[in-house]
């Protein structure tokens, strides 16, 4: 749940996933919320989150069909799921955003993925189609939970019938061009972004924090007023299950599509045919981990997340200007970036800076408890016993637990 760590590999999926995975093609984004009632089994059920992914896909897939002209029943569509967890005010809040092509790919030949493929560009796309589309994954996700044995045959008759969609929204109003390199990486950075923001958080005083609210409702709170413990509560209830991947891959981009390698962002690469008589060489495959220093030279502006230890490193620390490449001739230069550990303690050393990091300090108990154990106890303090930790009801050995 680091703040520094997850905008680090948000940065780094969206530059896989932009330089590696997705074509220069037009991208929209699907977002599906699902009612609370849903939420509940959903959350620690993995199975049934595919399940909601696989139905709400086909719908897609079924409404760019009908909406590419040229394209046939063979065609797929290509998408990268994201499955969040939470919601801007630190709460649970499971719903799915998809980052899906406009438009389904065809094999050039008849069936046949050697051939090539061709792409068929989705268009008239209107809110009457969208609309549709949340129609048909409400009736079948709730037809889903009723044979899993998650609602009864009159619960699912009920939510069916709720006004305003019975609490499943679809929204894709938001496209992205072929073009528009940064704005697609710019949304998968949003897609992929951290459960919270540390930028958001902030010390009201010794026994509260403050985390403002990115979007609050218009009758809500601005603001968020928690103790540690309570903010611990709420992050630990974030966290994913293990072994769940955070993002994956359907359509024409799945692991094992037949047409996956001729619509990735690297497929109009040649690939070098090898001469007579020599070995095949082995595939080269690029490196999928970028180094943190590339990644903030590749996105000077990411977000205020990106800052490690309240440090900026592309922003000049007298005049507060953005450097610029070395070819630039205003403004502070970036001449190079240095990785090695040897080189970066010789430079440390010359400038009289420590070379290792400063040590952790000891682990303290609560500023209440602290503050009352530091003076001894009044006799005519009448706040003393209660700020005295109570004996346990029931005497309990916690090394059985372990």
């Amino acid at each position: 749940m680091c703040p520094s760590c997850n905008a680090r590999r948000m940065v780094a999926t969206a530059a896989h996933l932009s330089d590696h995975v997705l074509p220069p093609l037009p991208l929209r984004q699907w977002v599906l919320s699902v009612p609370k009632r849903l939420r509940y089994f959903l959350h620690d059920d993995a199975a049934l989150q595919g399940v909601v992914v696989r139905i709400l896909l086909r719908a897609i897939e079924r409404c760019l069909r009908e909406h590419s002209p040229g394209s046939s029943a063979v065609a797929r569509l290509g998408a990268v799921v994201f499955i969040h967890r939470f919601g801007s005010a630190l709460n649970a809040h499971l719903h799915f955003h998809c980052c899906i092509i406009d438009g389904v790919f065809a094999p050039a030949g008849a069936a046949d993925a050697a051939a090539g493929v061709v792409f068929h560009e989705a268009s008239g796309l209107a809110a009457a189609a969208v609309a549709t589309v949340q129609t048909q994954v409400r009736h079948r996700v709730l037809r889903a939970c009723v044979r899993r044995g998650l609602l009864e045959p009159g619960d699912r008759d009920e939510m069916g019938g709720w006004a305003h969609g019975g609490g499943f929204s679809l929204d894709a109003a938001v496209r992205i061009e072929g073009a528009d390199r940064a704005g697609r990486e710019r949304l998968l950075r949003y897609c992929a972004r951290p459960p919270f923001a540390l930028e958001h958080l902030h010390q009201h005083d010794a026994e509260h924090l403050v985390y403002d609210i990115a979007k609050p409702r218009p009758d809500g709170p601005r603001a968020l007023v928690l103790t540690p413990l309570e903010l611990i509560d709420k992050i630990a209830a974030l966290v994913p299950p293990p072994r769940v991947h955070r993002h994956r891959y359907y359509g024409v981009l799945a692991p094992n599509a037949p047409l996956r390698a001729a619509v990735t962002a690297l497929a109009p690469l040649p690939v070098p045919v090898p001469a007579a008589g020599t070995p095949d060489a082995a595939p080269h495959r690029a490196a999928a981990r970028y180094l943190w220093a590339m990644l903030l030279a590749r996105t000077p502006r990411v977000l205020p997340a990106g800052r490690i230890y309240e440090v900026f490193p592309l922003t000049c620390a007298f005049c507060h200007a953005a450097m610029r490449p070395a070819g630039s001739t205003l403004g502070v230069r970036i001449i190079a970036f240095i990785t090695e550990p040897s080189t970066v303690r010789q430079i440390l050393e010359h400038l009289g800076e420590p070379t290792r990091p400063p040590r952790f300090a000891p682990a303290r108990g609560p500023p209440l408890w602290e503050a009352v154990t530091a003076a001894p106890p009044a006799d005519n303090d009448p706040h003393w016993e209660q700020a005295a930790q109570p004996l346990p009801e029931i005497d309990f050995d916690q090394r059985l637990a372990w």
